[in-house]
């Protein structure tokens, strides 16, 4: 299938080029500002966030690359902070991770909206669901599918988003594909913010844990998260790492440095 860049609708701000991948110059405040209007005038607009990992992923992967004009792209975690400063002489805003700038979202929002959650596994989904609503009761929590589906699935389970037509997609199936599906399949027919949130589901449910808060306040969740899990996270941590930071190297002194 054909990926095409869905049309979002967010205002005009600055943003800048990492690694190719167009990350928006916003803080905390305005992102959340940002999608509560588009929330309230049920304008489309696809979220992503980029971090390091995901920055090599887009250029490796053409696909990945392409759909992501059509989000809003937010700054998550140390690596685009240092990309940032070294291309342009300055940090990023704010940490915009999604594992606490979506719980946040939700619990700043006093209006009521409906929330769909779909992707990772149906228990931790589940348990995520519930955890949101003891966090913001205000709103409802719908858990919607689990993230191991097949394609004969699909049409059911946007039948159901176009009925049920949310605020909020939660979709947590990880990167790129989570932001391929929403870029091949969710249009404003099936809700108005689609968000690709990768492991928040889990975070949230308990299922992988988070660093104590000092690890975080020290931007070091990266280094823990390797621990927990070495096998599976190295070559995206200890290869990974390096490699972004060489390739931001190379766009410093040899590519173009974008919008700035």
């Amino acid at each position: 299938m054909n990926v095409a860049a869905p049309k979002c609708a967010h205002a005009a701000h600055p943003r800048r080029d990492v690694l190719g991948t167009d990350v928006s110059v916003i803080s905390r405040d305005g992102a959340m500002a940002l999608l509560a209007e588009n929330i309230a005038a049920r304008r489309f607009m696809p979220v992503t966030f980029l971090n390091a990992h995901n920055a090599n992923v887009a250029v490796a992967d053409a696909r990945f690359r392409e759909a992501l004009p059509g989000f809003l792209v937010l700054a998550d975690g140390i690596g685009v902070d240092i990309a940032s400063r070294m291309l342009y002489g300055e940090p990023f805003p704010d940490n915009l991770n999604g594992t606490d700038f979506v719980p946040q979202f939700f619990r700043q929002q006093k209006e009521k909206l409906t929330v769909a959650l779909l992707g990772a596994r149906r228990e931790n989904a589940l348990a995520a669901a519930e955890k949101l609503s003891e966090q913001a009761p205000q709103h409802e929590f719908v858990f919607l599918h689990d993230g191991y589906f097949e394609a004969r699935d699909e049409e059911a389970i946007l039948a159901r988003l176009r009925a049920l037509k949310p605020h909020v997609l939660l979709v947590a199936m990880g990167v790129p594909r989570q932001e391929l599906w929403i870029a091949d399949h969710i249009g404003p027919e099936h809700c108005t913010v689609p968000i690709a949130v990768g492991a928040l589901l889990d975070f949230l449910s308990g299922a992988v844990p988070r660093a104590p808060l000092w690890v975080r306040r020290l931007r070091l969740e990266w280094l823990f998260r390797l621990g927990l899990e070495p096998r599976r996270l190295w070559r995206r941590y200890v290869v990974g790492n390096p490699v972004f930071l060489l390739r931001v190297l190379r766009q410093k002194f040899l590519g173009r440095r974008g919008r700035v």
